[in-house]
């Protein structure tokens, strides 16, 4: 999947939108900041779900969120997202829904993912989930 001009796209887990939006200074929340400048962020569908429940979250910044580009779901996506998080979960790894449901998301479109969550290694292992920044790095 290409942004603006035919380049990359990546895509950023809830996570480090939270961290972006409080103004973090971490290497995820700086990357999604140029990905945006350069228009090469597509959104996820879990992860828009995610941020939009927030009772907080204001509502300028709900509509600039609804318009970064949202990525369609592939045929055959549920059946492999729950094949993903089993193989994570036979490992005796975390492996929430929400999380299996991103990782997902981002191997059927061949999408780096920024995130802040650890847990996302488990997919990594398991699957071939690109982390952009490996999760978990720059938290301050």
């Amino acid at each position: 999947m290409d942004g603006a001009e035919g380049r990359p796209v990546i895509a950023a887990d809830t996570s480090t939108w939270i961290a972006f939006f409080d103004g973090s200074r971490g290497e995820d929340a700086q990357l999604l900041d140029r990905a945006l400048e350069d228009r090469q962020v597509v959104m996820l569908p879990v992860v828009l779900t995610e941020l939009l429940s927030d009772p907080k979250l204001p509502s300028d910044v709900a509509e600039t969120i609804s318009e970064v580009p949202l990525i369609e779901l592939a045929p055959g996506y549920w059946q492999r997202a729950g094949a993903l998080r089993e193989k994570v979960l036979v490992k005796r790894r975390k492996a929430r829904l929400g999380d299996a449901l991103i990782a997902q998301s981002c191997i059927d479109q061949r999408i780096p993912l920024i995130t802040r969550d650890r847990d996302f290694h488990a997919f990594a292992a398991a699957a071939n989930l690109d982390l952009a920044l490996g999760a978990g790095i720059d938290r301050p």
